[in-house]
């Protein structure tokens, strides 16, 4: 028997006469189970061409006669018909509909977006404001459904039998601000809300920036692992190119906010709005914004808005309240149509998805959701995503999405990572320069007896990937940085490695006569311009060195302490003789100038991650 799910509708309807044949008829639609309203709803007096649509409360306003007959409509719900009569308050129950499968659900969103007209909504936010139901509970705190992807750590591989590493480059830092909410509240992280990549990125380097027309450089060095000091450790790092605030190209930006009940917190929606209104302040007179918002369904708050008329759209942020359900795949796919609709060539258009990721009507599994970014991301429209709060947070989910819709995704816990996020790295965030970045590094089997890259164990690809132009990669934004580290076990050292069986039809590839017996290793970029269809190859060679971490960059000792610190965290099998006091003594020479006290920040949180390491 296949599942149902059963959807009931109360609708309240309050009468006032204002004339001797006519009404204005006010009224609010609830969702007869959550109790909260449904936006959308089409409510419309029979044999005219008078209707509405309820607004974000679940409100509207229609003139009607007492004769005139009200039907009400909801896709996914039952339609009802009521005569208006003369009664000066009138409750109507409405029939439930039965929703067989999440294709029909994904169906039922299509309709709405169809009638989720913008003209329509520009009508209601002037004569009911923008303002949503407020009256959700707070999600109950002993409650724990947050998601995180399943992490398998990268182990060794030998280079005679897996000559190529192949991975998509990633500068989503969300895992370390998540990491740092944790342990500011005296909780380990679980061990797959680590991504040690994504700690790593989290930190800039000093790179040197790319040469004359160059999209970005590449930067190398070679040191003993400070965790086993017989292996060496390779540090690559990218610097995308910066470019002034004032020579981006105009953004067409699309906020797309979820109100529903489980936003209803301090650290979600409230905290969401200070976050975004920092960002409206940075934009710039060309620039346009539209604000889409989801509960129980989607719809269009704020018109395309110069960004000119900040007070215009922080007015429209200030009056967003949370309730409902949350209907995510609806509001993606509202945001994509705005954003299409407004699209600028050669500009930046960019969604701004904002939410815990808990969505739970219409297309919400990860399946569904990833199948519909794919879909829409083909307009040429970015997707940043910026996740919120606890309890109920789905980082696989918000993950997911920003990888499939070409963008990045951060995670925001408290204004301070607002203000990084959405100022300090403002063309970071929001101007990609490159996408479909990949890295592909071929080892030399001479010097290399086994390699294993930290981290970016869900950004892996197959080798053949790399020349793949219709396989998605990572995007490098303006001034980002890409750090990515490979623990290295040279020839001689003795290592255990995990063995395989023999092969019987084939002998497993033999090191080339060497004429390359100082190359470690060679690195392989390719990346596409933002609107490009055709990838570009770097190439960039890194030579062996015999150099100990103790005399290595800043980049280098950083970058190794964050590396120990996640597999500390982690409780890695790889962590070898790493110690919290270690990573102490490395982070603290290697800090640098640290101009917004991030590294600073790391620093102090070591002290509670070795408490609650010894407890």
């Amino acid at each position: 028997m296949k599942n149902v799910k059963m959807i009931g509708l109360v609708v309240v309807l309050v009468l006032t006469g204002f004339g001797m044949n006519t009404h204005q008829v006010t009224g609010v639609v609830i969702d007869a189970g959550t109790k909260t309203p449904i936006i959308n709803a089409k409510v419309s007096v029979q044999g005219t061409k008078t209707y509405t649509f309820t607004n974000a409360q679940g409100a509207f306003s229609v003139v009607a006669s007492a004769k005139d007959i009200l039907i009400i409509e909801k896709t996914g719900y039952a339609t009802k018909k009521i005569v208006v009569g003369t009664q000066t308050k009138l409750t109507v129950h409405l029939a439930f509909l039965m929703i067989k499968k999440e294709q029909d659900e994904e169906e039922i969103a299509e309709v709405v977006m169809d009638m989720v007209a913008p003209t329509e909504f520009k009508k209601l936010n002037r004569s009911v404001g923008l303002a949503t139901y407020a009256g959700a509970p707070e999600p109950n705190p002993n409650w724990n459904t947050e998601e995180y992807s399943t992490i398998h750590e990268n182990g060794f591989k030998n280079p005679l039998i897996s000559p190529l590493s192949t991975f998509s480059i990633d500068v989503d830092a969300a895992s370390y601000s998540n990491m740092r909410r944790f342990l500011s509240h005296g909780q380990t992280p679980p061990k797959d809300a680590v991504r040690v990549e994504e700690m790593i990125n989290y930190f800039k380097y000093d790179y040197p920036a790319p040469v004359k027309n160059e999209v970005f450089s590449v930067y190398s060095e070679v040191g003993s692992a400070p965790w086993n000091p017989s292996h060496k450790l390779v540090h690559i790092g990218v610097q995308g190119k910066q470019i002034e605030t004032k020579n981006l190209p105009n953004s067409n930006l699309v906020f797309l906010l979820d109100v529903s009940g489980s936003m209803n917190s301090p650290q979600k929606l409230p905290l969401l709005k200070k976050a975004l209104t920092l960002l409206v302040q940075e934009l710039r007179p060309n620039d346009r914004v539209s604000i889409v918002v989801y509960a129980g369904a989607a719809g269009l708050v704020l018109p395309p808005t110069g960004g000119d008329n900040k007070e215009a759209i922080v007015r429209a942020l200030d009056k967003l309240e949370a309730g409902g359900s949350t209907a995510g795949g609806q509001g993606i796919k509202l945001a994509y149509k705005i954003a299409n609709e407004q699209f600028i060539e050669g500009g930046n258009n960019r969604i701004i998805l904002a939410t815990d990721g808990d969505f739970n009507i219409g297309a919400s599994s990860n399946a569904a959701m990833e199948r519909l970014v794919e879909k829409e991301r083909q307009s040429g429209v970015f997707l940043t995503v910026l996740g919120f709060g606890t309890g109920n947070y789905k980082d696989s989910k918000m993950e997911l999405l920003a990888d499939k819709g070409n963008g990045n995704y951060a995670y925001i816990d408290n204004i301070l990572e607002a203000k990084k996020v959405l100022v300090n790295e403002f063309g970071g965030t929001l101007f990609t320069i490159a996408k479909d970045v990949k890295i592909q590094v071929e080892f030399n089997p001479a010097l290399v007896q086994a390699y294993r890259l930290v981290g970016y164990e869900n950004r892996l690809l197959n080798d053949e990937d790399f020349n793949d132009d219709t396989k998605d990669a990572g995007e490098l934004g303006a001034g980002h940085t890409v750090t990515a580290l490979y623990e290295i076990v040279p020839v001689g050292v003795s290592f255990n490695n995990k063995p395989v069986d023999n092969l019987k039809y084939q002998k497993p590839n033999m090191p080339v006569a060497n004429s390359h017996k100082q190359e470690l290793m060679t690195v392989k970029l390719r990346y596409k311009a933002p609107q490009g269809m055709q990838s570009k190859l770097v190439k960039h060679v890194i030579k062996n060195s015999t150099k100990s971490y103790t005399y290595a960059s800043d980049n280098f000792k950083w970058s190794a302490a964050i590396a120990q610190f996640g597999m500390l965290l982690r409780q890695s099998e790889y962590a070898g003789e790493a110690t919290y006091e270690g990573v102490e003594q490395l982070a603290i020479q290697s800090k640098g100038s640290d101009k917004f006290g991030y590294r600073a920040e790391f620093i102090r949180l070591l002290e509670a991650a070795k408490l609650l390491a010894k407890n």
